[in-house]
Order: structure tokens, then sequence, then C-alpha cells
């Protein structure tokens, strides 16, 4: 069952063009082989709850199974039960009342149950000690988890949200076991063991991630894979790799000059999906240290960088092209581009801009700024972008230490707070504003707020957006949000990305949707050979 809500919410979130197109519909599928597919970084970590990459999701999350899941091509997307089998919404919207799978089982032959779904929530409410919940803020008006029987799971909330439906179809809200976690909260990081279409075989760090067809998973007809191996690569290796045969596919994304040239050697043995994405590049900076704590410095350092240029050279060799602020361009919750241009560092003459820049640091006692930039160390887009951050900076004098590091090192230091700005993003799996506003909350409400700051204007409006049911009067509290925000620019976004996928026309069953966190549970995937 799906509420009103869910077809509400949905319009919204996957407006946008599909390119291409698979060619799967009408062929019947064959069962067997095994897919191996690129992931450009490896996990920091293997629980889903503690983390916000697609480095998890795609060798990890086929393993695991969630309360609802987004499922469907680009242009088609809806929610459908995963373990709940059906699911109603009270009329006041403070109830959500689940209907589980029987016979559902682990990975380990133990049963699944009303009592992993309430184990699995409650460590995202309210982590044990040691234990990081990424997504701790979104989930905070559940008041209570009540389990009348082991297939009936009731939520009741504190405050209505207008957003709970699809967050308890998040890819990263994987359902653990409560046995297991009961015995150790932070099994998940040391031991992937889920209910999930596939089941884990080995991880070899620097090499390769390996998973077998669950033969107990609950749908019986799938998965059609007899398994998959995620291979660990550099992003620059990618094309070659899949004009070689070593790689089936990679899911995330590909610039356009890769597409050109995949296209070029391979002809119509790929297929091409695109459109656009609901992730950004944004710079963060640390306002725990002098001087990005001076809204002045934030404002100067947002000023001097040219969007407008970048988006026509860098979307011609990069992920990233479209102009916006919180939300990606063209998204229903998104500021009109009118009001956008009129926010610092968003409006068209650059030249003004950096007048403006050069002014505010000169005020703020920063004339010869110098500044440590940690990136990620994946090609695309983080160095490119990092690289065009740099040059924008030296336009108004800033000199800029450039400071690539690998994925958990990346995460480290935004988690300790060893940076000056660091480039990160806005990525979730929909364009949600209790999702996407998650990084940019204070550091007391958020557990991805890198920034660290301290300012409950915005905690306040966050909280306040979600409960209210009229769209409309919705919409102007999320407007005032985003205005805030890129005011005070403790984060700033640089440029939105462009999902581009290519990949080998045997694979067959997967579609494109403008989240790389989404469709990649791999049971509909088969290999036409």
């Amino acid at each position: 069952m799906r509420s009103a809500l869910t077809a509400s919410v949905l319009v919204g979130l996957w407006s946008g063009l599909w390119v291409g197109g698979a060619a799967h519909a009408n062929e019947v599928p064959k069962r067997g082989g095994t897919l191996n597919f690129a992931v450009v970084a490896e996990p920091p970590t293997t629980d889903c709850h503690a983390t916000t990459t697609f480095a998890m999701v795609h060798p990890v999350a086929p393993q695991y199974s969630t309360l609802l899941a987004i499922v469907g091509p680009y242009d088609k997307i809806k929610i459908e039960g995963d373990l709940a089998q059906s699911w109603e919404i009270a009329k006041d919207g403070l109830s959500y009342t689940f209907k589980l799978r029987r016979g559902v089982k682990f990975h380990d032959g133990s049963d699944f149950t009303s009592a992993d779904v309430k184990a699995t929530y409650e460590r995202i409410m309210n982590p044990p000690a040691g234990v990081v919940s990424s997504r701790r803020a979104q989930h905070q008006d559940i008041q209570a988890i009540e389990t009348p029987d082991p297939y009936t799971v009731v939520f009741k909330m504190a405050r209505v949200n207008m957003s709970m439906e699809l967050h308890f179809a998040s890819p990263f809200n994987c359902i653990y076991s409560a046995k297991k976690l009961k015995e150790d909260p932070r099994y998940p990081e040391k031991e992937v063991m889920g209910t999930g279409a596939f089941k884990f075989v080995e991880y070899v760090k620097g090499s390769h991630w390996r998973a077998v067809r669950f033969d107990q998973y609950f749908r019986p007809d799938r998965p059609y894979l007899d398994g998959y191996k995620a291979i660990f690569v550099r992003g620059n290796t990618v094309v070659q790799g899949l004009r070689g045969g070593q790689y089936d596919a990679e899911f995330r994304g590909r610039t356009p000059q890769e597409r050109d040239q995949l296209v070029a050697a391979m002809k119509d043995q790929v297929t091409v999906l695109e459109g656009p994405w609901v992730t950004n590049i944004l710079l963060t900076f640390n306002t725990e240290r002098k001087p990005f704590n001076d809204l002045r410095v934030r404002q100067a350092l947002s000023m001097a960088i040219d969007r407008w240029g970048g988006s026509q050279s860098l979307g011609k060799i990069s992920l990233i092209k479209g102009i916006g602020g919180t939300f990606r361009p063209g998204a229903s919750w998104s500021l009109p581009m009118s009001q956008l241009e009129q926010l610092p560092g968003f409006g068209r003459d650059i030249e003004k801009a950096r007048a403006e820049a050069r002014r505010l640091l000169q005020e703020a006692g920063q004339t010869s700024l110098k500044i440590k930039l940690v990136n990620r160390t994946i090609d695309q887009p983080f160095i490119p972008a990092g690289i065009y951050a740099v040059d924008q900076w030296r336009r108004i004098g800033v000199e800029t230490e450039h400071a690539p590091l690998e994925t958990k090192l990346w995460y480290a230091a935004m988690e300790s707070g060893e940076f000056d700005v660091v480039v990160q993003n806005i990525s979730d799996f929909a364009d949600d504003p209790t999702a996407q506003f998650n990084t940019l909350l204070s550091k007391h409400a958020s557990a991805i707020a890198y920034s660290r700051h301290n300012d409950t204007e915005l905690d306040e409006l966050f909280n306040r957006q979600s409960q209210i049911v009229d769209p409309q009067e919705r919409l102007k509290v999320v407007n005032a949000f985003e205005r805030h925000a890129l005011t005070m620019a403790y984060s700033v976004p640089l440029l939105w990305y462009q999902r581009i996928v290519v990949y080998n026309k045997k694979v067959k069953g997967w579609d494109l949707t403008p989240s790389h966190f989404t469709g990649q549970n791999l049971v509909e995937v088969w290999l036409d050979e």
C-alpha cells in the first residue's frame, strides 16, 4: 500500500532528462553470470548508518535490505516495500504501521522479525557510544517504536514529518540483526550480514569486493546474477577497463569526454544513460578556525568563484555543470534563479563580485590569506573542482595549498575538524529538504555538519519545514532556509553534477536514477551473454 504522500513527494523529486533508455523492458531475463563493475573509491566503513558515500553503497548495499525502497527508471521512480509488505500512515500523520514479510532470513540463517527493524532504527536515532549515525537529525521526530507482534512495527511520531516516508526508503537505512547488535553495536563495521539478495564472500583492500547469490533470499526468483565483483580502481582507468572488458560497468558516472570516447570505441556495444544528479560539490569552511569564523571571509571566498564561467569550462571536462543553491537545478524546492543570483557568490558579474570580495577581505584584515584546502583523491569531479577553487581564490590574492586525501582519511579530517576548507558534497538519495539540509545544520543537530557552526536559526527552520503539510507554505520555509544558509556561507555549493553512466550492452535490468545511491541492490540486473 502506498499513500497519497508518496505520489506528491515523488512528482517533484525526479523531474529531469533521461537520455538513452535501457532496452530490457520486453526481454526475458537470463539467470547466471558474475557482474564485474568498477568502484572509484573504497568504503571508509561497511556500516551503512555511518557514512554518506557511494563507495559504501555500491559494494555493500546489495547484501542488505531496507524497510521501503526507491525503485524504477529515472522518469518513473516510486516507493515500494522491501522488507515491508504493506504500510499505512495515520490520518493525523503521527504513526506509520508496517506489515513485514514473513519467512525472511538473515545470511546466518536466523529469522527476520520486527525486533530487527526496531533495533536498527533505535541505533540510527540514538547511536550507542562509538557508533556514528549520519542521519540522526532526519529521524529525530520518531518518538517511539512499537512491535505488537513479530511481523508488525509501528513508528510513533512526536510531530508530523512530511519527509518520513521517503526516509524509510533510504538506501543507507540497512536493516541489521537485533541479536547481533545486542552482542556488539558495532558489528556492521566488522561483519557484513544482512537479508539482501547477495551474501558477502570477501573484501580485499586495494583490490576488490566479492558477493554471491543468497539462495534463501525472500524473492525466490531473484537475483538473476550468480554474484558480483566490485573492483576498486582509479577513476582515470575506468574507460580503459570498460573498453578492455575488465569491467562491465561503473555506476557512479563518467565525464562527457569519457562518454564520447567509449561510444566512439565500442559503438553499439554500450548503453548510455544521463540526467541531472542529486549531488553537488560543496566547499565547507571550518568555522572553529580563524578567520573562517568571520562571515566576511566566507562570503569573500564564495564571491571569488565564477560559477557561470565554471559551468561552461568544467561542464566540458568533468561531472559538474549545473548552477544551483542547496538543490539541484530545476528541482521543485529550489529558489528561483532570479532570487539565487541576488545572494553572495551567485551573481553573474564576476568582476563586480571579486571587487567586493577583496574589499571584504581587507575589512576583515585578511589581505594575505593562506588556506589549506582538503580534498578527496577521486579524480571526478573532486580534483578538478579543487583545482578550480584554488585558481579562483588566487584571483583575489588568496594563496591555497591543495591537499587531496584518500576517502577514509578525508572522512577522518572532516570528522576531526583537521581542515581550513574541505571539498565535500550535498549528496543524498532524493531532492528532499530534510535530506539535503542535513549537511548544512549546526554541529549540535547533525553528525555530518562539518562546518561546525552554531547557527540554531538553521536548525529551527529545518524542524519547521518538515512539519508543514501545505506544500506552498512548506516551500516558503525551505526557501528561507536556503537564503540564510547561502548568505551565511558556512558551506557554499560550487556546481551540481550531471550523471552520465556508460556500461556494456550485455548488462540488463539496471536503470538510471537521479542519485548514485539508489537502484544499486542489483536484484533486477542480469547479463545477456
